[in-house]
């Protein structure tokens, strides 16, 4: 109907929904399955993100037509952190709030909802509902589901893993062999199917129809970000499955001297290989030790030609650059393989070392408004500049970033700004943007802006057996599962230079706003002085701006204008429509010396400006305040100039300096950097992207 009727905007919540029912449905006619197929391929004739979504929920219902249940099958397997070897996949959701924007009491309500929602959730539990639902998807009505449940029931946890395996084995192979048809497949998991039901004596039952299998909830973890590379931490953790083993204390100083290891390295009390290991080889080929003879191979001559000879040189330590591949975080492969230890024989050649993958996937989900965003951006910048020095989650890890906005009903005991309050709206400007490009993101989850704080204020069940209604869970849930499409925002970069000549610059970088406002003066000095100016000039100060005009034909246009003003507003999210967020509007308070009969007076005037480059300067040396991102934690004070551009990528920053070394006069971008992502840019998923 919303194709007949051209409603496109119901299209994409509407095909959502639709798969998300697909998923969890025990069996699908091959009726259906051929009627959204056709669907989805009639999507690819659409712009973006109609044909981006219709494309990957065609491949994904071709896949589960040819083997039932798969869909189902993978996601519990990697939310869960099942351990399979045909599909060693695993993810998981990571919370952060900041516990100085959001409650006590919304926190424990938070911790609360996820904590119940992994008590039903043992991986002997998650193991039965794969087996369950794959069978089932398979064999239709002819599956008896109450026998099928009692055998698992009965069965010793290692027999439900062993059958687990199987199934999971079965689906795998038949994924990935294009050979096997639908029938060969059905064929082998009816052959599990009785091997299970063997085991169980529950005579002649009767079938009893189709029945759903629930679908738990993702592995969820709640995090109060209060140290500055918690992020970073926490994604170290989740990918060094090696750590588990170790001491707090140990992995803790494992981590803090990240910076001076070559590669990560495991703690001293981990029995395992290290990925740094002290060379013992002296670099002589005689020191080698002498393999042992073997009667059956061949002639010495061929064996002593196939030894390992040196040639005089220097070792070079390898260089960042050399893994460029890397250093983008668009990089393919899920995951990686456990690093082994070198070993040098004689005689055979070195195997090649296999590609990184990217088996691990972190849904980091930020609960708050603007301000926690932009410490989200600070972070992603330093984990950018961290991976490009040195790269290790970039070839392993799959980041996603998701938002809620969450604004407590009361004003908090942090200040957002110490010179004029906010409304609830202006702390939001992300998620309304986000809101504006995606219904549905507007419809799921902009509504849990005030919602999340009447549930943690409503009184706890007097009943402790009862089992809670998992809402935000269960939405959170939703959200990361198929929220796909990212939309991209820019990140500005900002350089802060002091009155004081001996204090370095400050470089930072900010998402969504940079605000100034004329600094208060301290000794009575310079407070009688700028009273007399103000008489005089007005308030404010006097501000030289340079700035980069923004036109339609992208042509570079620099403006400069002299001014007197009290402050200025950049906003880097457009509050009106639907936009590209590529440019900065600069509002900036101008003031306006009238002179008429009865004396002197001032007006203040807005200048408006659309710009990606500006620079701004106290001509008078009088100092300012810049706070970032609506943030008083933010705030620099004794400013005397800004520079504010957008932040590039540091790869790109790296591999273009590496460019510059033997090109000096070349200033375009030439060779691999011509073809990288030259801007920072921060992917927060929403269920549509951006609709035009």
């Amino acid at each position: 109907q919303a194709e007949r009727g051209d409603f496109r905007h119901y299209i994409i919540p509407l095909l959502h929904t639709l798969m998300y029912t697909l998923i969890k449905a025990p069996c699908i006619s091959d009726e259906l399955y051929s009627r959204v197929y056709d669907f989805c391929k009639k999507l690819l004739t659409l712009p973006k993100p109609f044909c981006t979504i219709g494309l990957d929920y065609a491949g994904r219902l071709k896949m589960e037509r040819t083997v039932p249940g798969m869909l189902y099958q993978r996601m519990v397997i990697s939310e869960q952190c099942l351990k399979s070897d045909p599909y060693p996949y695993q993810e998981k959701v990571f919370i952060f709030a900041d516990p100085d924007l959001l409650s006590e009491a919304i926190c424990n309500a938070l911790v609360a909802d996820t904590e119940a929602a992994q008590v039903s959730q043992s991986p002997r539990a998650c193991m039965c509902y794969v087996i369950i639902h794959t069978v089932q998807a398979a064999l239709g009505e002819g599956c008896n589901i109450s026998s099928l449940k009692g055998s698992l029931q009965d069965m010793p946890t290692r027999d439900v893993e062993h059958w687990f395996q199987q199934v999971v084995a079965a689906a795998e192979c038949a994924g990935h062999d294009a050979s096997t048809d639908r029938g060969q497949h059905v064929a082998r998991l009816e052959k599990i199917y009785h091997s299970i039901l063997s085991s169980w004596q529950a005579g002649d039952a009767p079938l009893g129809g189709l029945q759903g299998t629930p679908l738990p909830n993702p592995n969820i973890s709640f995090h109060l970000w209060t140290e500055e590379d918690q992020l970073w931490k926490e994604l170290v953790l989740f990918i060094r499955p090696l750590s588990q083993s170790c001491e707090p204390d140990c992995l803790s100083q494992d981590l803090d001297n990240f910076e001076i290891q070559d590669i990560i390295s495991d703690c001293e009390c981990c029995e395992q290989t290290r990925f740094s290991v002290l060379s013992t080889d002296s670099g002589i080929e005689r020191d080698l030790p002498v393999a042992l003879e073997d009667p059956f191979a061949p002639c010495s001559t061929e064996t002593e030609q196939s030894r390992l000879h040196r040639k005089g040189g220097i070792k070079k330590k390898p260089s960042p650059l050399d893994s460029m591949a890397f250093l983008q975080p668009g990089s393919s492969g899920p995951g990686t393989k456990p690093p082994v230890k070198l070993q040098r024989r004689p005689g055979i050649p070195p195997e090649p070392a296999a590609p990184l993958q990217r088996l691990h996937t972190a849904r980091i989900v930020l609960l708050g408004d603007d301000r926690i965003l932009g410490r989200l951006a600070q972070a992603y910048h330093s984990l950018r500049k961290r991976e490009t020095r040195r790269v290790f989650l970039t070839p392993r890890l799959n980041l996603q970033f998701y938002y809620i906005p969450v604004v407590m009903g009361q004003p908090n005991t942090l200040p957002v700004m110490d010179h004029s309050a906010i409304s609830q709206e202006e702390l939001c400007e992300v998620a309304a943007y986000l809101g504006r490009a995606d219904q549905w993101y507007e419809s799921n989850i902009n509504t849990l802006c005030h919602m999340i704080p009447k549930l943690a204020a409503m009184p706890s069940s007097p009943s402790k057996h009862l089992v809670t209604d998992l809402f935000i869970t269960d939405v959170i849930a939703y959200y990361v599962r198929m929220g796909i499409q990212p939309a991209c925002f820019q990140v500005y970069a900002v350089k802060v230079f002091f009155n004081d000549p001996a204090q370095e610059p400050a470089e930072d970088v900010f998402l969504t706003e940079l605000r100034t406002q004329v600094q208060e003066s301290i000794s009575h000095r310079e407070l009688s002085m700028n009273k007399k100016k103000t008489a005089l000039d007005g308030p404010g100060i006097d501000l030289t701006v340079t700035y980069r005009k923004v036109v339609l034909s992208n042509r570079q246009k620099e403006l400069s204008m002299s001014l007197r003003s009290t402050g200025l507003v950049m906003k880097a999210i457009p509050t009106e429509e639907v936009e590209d967020s590529v440019c900065l509007n600069v509002n900036i308070t101008e003031i306006v010396r009238i002179n008429n009969l009865s004396g002197r007076s001032f007006s203040t005037v807005a200048n408006r400006m659309k710009t990606s480059n500006i620079k701004i300067r106290s001509t008078e040396q009088r100092p300012f305040t810049v706070c970032l991102d609506k943030d008083s934690r933010r705030t620099y004070r004794n400013v005397i100039s800004v520079e504010v551009s957008p932040c590039l990528e540091p790869s790109y920053c790296l591999q273009k300096t590496r460019t510059m070394k033997f090109n000096l006069h070349e200033t375009e971008d030439v060779g691999l950097v011509k073809y990288m992502p030259k801007s920072l840019l921060l992917p927060i998923n929403t269920f549509a992207g951006v609709i035009q």
